[in-house]
């Protein structure tokens, strides 16, 4: 058993084609918005790596036509599993654009399905951040944090703590407003995603993302445009409210 999968999303961005190709085809662009820290050698025949805690894959570039289309995935293994991206930029009048992602492979075995789910929410955050990136921070370069909390065994309640330390409702939608203290430092920041697994609060200088981890932890995956460093203060806040 195992399962053949395919997601397409279409996103419109004020941004042009240009400025989406800087986005998804530079390490720095895509350290604003994906996950962990990215290089890109860039051209037919190069590869995107990404670092994100064991996660390390280089996956090879199979098409580069700068400003239109980039694809880049990686070759199956012995059981079969590939995961595949595609982008194709088609630009607008305005100075605007249309960004179509195309998600493909496979997932082998009997448990693909758990899997399936935790890919299609990623991706959704992902791509949402993208278009937060192109339409908030345009021209800005974030650096990435990637923190592991600990080992979660309630979701329910874990999601109900992180609401609450963030000043939100036990149900967040976008658009509401946040409230919270990091390192005695308080911010405010705006919800732009929700979903079973992720959220995703925006303030001026940051995107802040929290994932439920397939490891079994609260992941934060956030982008911050300023030269700080947050990873222990969030590490801290993090073992502070699992603890």
């Amino acid at each position: 058993m195992g399962k053949d999968f395919e997601i397409v999303e279409e996103l419109p961005v004020d941004a042009t084609p240009e400025q989406v190709w800087a986005a998804i085809a530079t390490g720095p662009g895509i350290d604003s918005w994906f996950m962990g820290r990215n290089e890109v050698a860039p051209g037919p025949g190069g590869a995107v790596s990404t670092a994100f805690g064991a996660y390390t894959p280089t996956l090879p570039i199979t098409a580069w036509e700068p400003g239109h289309r980039l694809a880049y995935g990686e070759a199956p293994d012995p059981d079969g599993r590939f995961v595949a991206y595609e982008f194709l930029i088609e630009g607008r009048a305005g100075g605007s654009a249309v960004v179509r992602t195309v998600t493909s492979g496979f997932l082998p075995g009997d448990d693909w399905a758990d899997e399936f789910e935790a890919m299609g929410l990623g991706g959704a955050l992902f791509h949402r951040t993208l278009v937060e990136y192109l339409t908030w921070f345009l021209g800005r370069t974030a650096v990435p944090v990637t923190v592991f909390g600990p080992p979660v065994d309630d979701w329910p309640h874990a999601w109900r703590l992180l609401h609450g330390a963030l000043g939100l409702s036990d149900t967040p939608k976008p658009g509401d407003e946040a409230a919270f203290t990091v390192a005695g430092v308080s911010r405010t920041a705006t919800v732009y995603h929700v979903s079973a697994q992720t959220l995703a609060v925006r303030t001026p200088d940051a995107m802040y993302r929290f994932v439920r981890g397939f490891t079994g932890s609260m992941v934060a995956m956030h982008h911050v445009f300023t030269p700080t460093d947050e990873s222990a203060a969030w590490q801290s806040w993090l073992d502070e409210l699992y603890a």
